[in-house]
């Protein structure tokens, strides 16, 4: 189907189906007399058949929006504390995107009973100048808007807090159920902008088939498509409408594809950053109506291997008997699992790789190496062995190098879970390949720069902690992965060589706490020996790191989120 046919198809529903929509401007805050819409059961629901003296609360939600999927269940939770003291909850989609197959299924994953309507078209949605999902608007006897914005301050774009600071709606409702003022009528919502009808009829030479098919292909479809971790996918061009403006503001705020090193200081293999021409292209495209263009000028789809992408390894090793169950909302502390592989021999590793069990909740994977005499908890005495991260690639050693691991060795699985709106249970898992002795040409050795020692003053927004690594011997850089928890702001590798000179060997400005990356270099880095590498972590523990557990607490060294870390991991190979 061709995108004028595609926006036609759905324009002509919208009027079949909206029989009454709203009559007065939001701008002018007039009451609103009427709008009806079907239900994702085909049933007509209408604002007028609601009782005068009740209020209504209409939430515009979309099926894959992240945030949207949290706060289903809470918006049904809210109807129900609510519900005998005369409100009603409705939630509308009006997403062009989302077909009522997926919102049967959004309704019943998350056990709704509210009502949820289709907004074919985005006429109720035009008409509240609703912009995000999740976003409400509470509407009082008079049918007057007496609140609109987010439901509470719990979940953020991509981060967390343990538990809600505000309920902004329900105390909403109870100032209005009062006969009182609102004291905060308005908020900001955020989430997944409404993906509307575009009005732009399609045209010029840039086309999704042409150029911007080839540019999702390279940087986005290996984490959304289906069964992996993105919350919708992105591998045709009907897959795309109704995302573009949510699109344009991840890339234009840097989220998306997550990369954090500044590019003044070195070069990485896999840096997944789009370039400035590619940015270009896609903000012209959806300024000119998303063409689609010839089908014929698609380029191949990429293909993935399926399974997994080391060879087939020789052990697998899950992180625990038992399932872990992941709640369907909250903040998860991280779980850690000690496991014995059952090592009688040292073992020499050429291949590596973390696979998620249940890949929507996973954010995470840290497999730990604890050497026989090393005490779990002393982090001096562990070392990373394999990690896991959205778009993370596994670890393939060739030319005879190898990772060893001496007998008797223990691993500890670090899982950080993210929850997705509802319960679900995970079991994840690493698979090791093993070389022989006699086969090993070159070790791959880690090293880390760490302090455990700190403290973080209450409130401080930019206090710096630094650790050093010295190198006992001339070495071949090949990564850096630097680790702090939810108070990291900023991270610094910085190499002091033997004849004074310096260089930085990676710059992390804006240090993102839901995306532990690896840099890998791009050409190995020779590092002298006696060579200084100095790591300087910065923190902010102050009320303007929004996911701050606590602003007022010293923070140390921990284990958990709400403690901090301070570690600079490097993975070297001899010259």
């Amino acid at each position: 189907m061709t995108a004028h046919l595609f926006r036609f198809f759905f324009q002509l529903l919208s009027l079949l189906i909206v029989t009454s929509v709203l009559q007065n401007s939001v701008a002018n805050a007039e009451p609103f007399q009427n709008f009806m819409l079907p239900t994702h059961r085909g049933v007509n629901w209408s604002l007028s058949e609601v009782p005068a003296d009740h209020l209504v609360v209409v939430a515009f939600l979309g099926t894959e929006c992240p945030l949207a999927r949290l706060y289903g269940q809470r918006l049904q939770e809210l109807q129900t504390e609510f519900q005998d003291r005369g409100v009603v909850v409705v939630g509308i989609d009006a997403n062009v995107q989302d077909s009522l197959t997926e919102i049967i299924a959004f309704v019943a994953r998350h056990h709704l009973t509210i009502p949820i309507l289709k907004d074919t078209g985005n006429r109720v949605a035009d008409q509240f100048e609703a912009e995000r999902t999740p976003e409400v608007f509470l509407l009082d006897q008079n049918r007057e808007i007496r609140y609109r914005g987010r439901i509470d301050d719990q979940y953020l774009v991509g981060l967390s807090r343990e538990a809600e600071q505000r309920r902004d709606l329900a105390i909403a409702i109870e100032e209005v159920l009062d006969g009182r003022e609102v004291s905060v009528p308005e908020t900001k919502a955020i989430g997944c902008h409404i993906g509307r009808i575009s009005r732009v009829e399609p045209q010029g030479d840039v086309t999704y088939s042409n150029q911007i098919a080839r540019i999702f292909n390279q940087h986005c479809v290996e984490c959304h498509r289906a069964g992996e971790v993105a919350p919708f996918v992105l591998t045709s061009y009907e897959d795309i409408l109704g995302w573009e403006e949510t699109i344009l503001e991840v890339i234009a705020e840097n989220r998306m594809p997550p990369w954090f090193a500044n590019p003044e200081h070195g070069k990485f293999a896999n840096d997944c950053r789009l370039s400035d021409q590619e940015k270009t292209l896609l903000e012209t495209w959806v300024q000119n109506g998303m063409p689609e263009g010839d089908p014929v000028e698609l380029p191949e789809p990429p293909e993935f291997v399926k399974g997994w992408r080391i060879p087939e390894p020789d052990q697998v090793i899950a992180m625990s008997d038992d399932e872990f169950s992941v709640p369907a909302q909250g903040v998860v502390d991280y779980q850690y699992f000690t496991v014995d592989p059952g090592w009688t021999e040292d073992k020499y590793i050429c291949a590596t790789e973390a696979r998620p069990d249940n890949i929507p909740v996973v954010h995470h994977i840290v497999v730990y190496v604890v050497p026989p005499g090393s005490e779990e908890k002393n982090a001096h005495g562990r070392y990373m062995l394999v990690g896991y991260a959205p778009g993370s690639l596994p670890q393939i050693l060739n030319d005879g190098v190898a990772i060893p691991v001496v007998a008797g060795s223990k691993l500890i699985f670090e899982m950080h879970y993210t929850p997705n709106g509802r319960e679900q249970l995970d079991r994840s898992y690493i698979g090791l390949k093993f070389m022989k002795k006699q086969d090993v040409k070159k070790i791959l050795g880690g090293g880390h720069a760490i302090n455990t020692k700190f403290e973080i003053p209450p409130g401080a927004d930019h206090h710096t902690v630094t650790a050093e690594y010295r190198s006992p011997r001339d070495q071949l850089l090949l990564q850096l992965t630097p680790h702090m928890h939810l108070r990291g702001k900023a991270f610094r590798f910085e190499a002091n060589y033997p004849d004074g000179s310096k260089e930085i060997l990676l710059d992390v400005p804006h240090y993102n706490f839901n995306w532990q990356l690896n840099y890998k270099l791009a050409e190995p880095k020779r590092i002298p020996k006696g060579t200084r590498i100095l790591c300087t972590a910065a923190y902010n523990n102050s009320e303007s790191n929004l996911v701050n557990p606590d602003p007022t607490a010293t923070v140390r060294w921990g284990d958990q989120s709400w403690n901090e870390m301070m570690i600079g991991f490097m993975s070297f190979v001899e010259p």
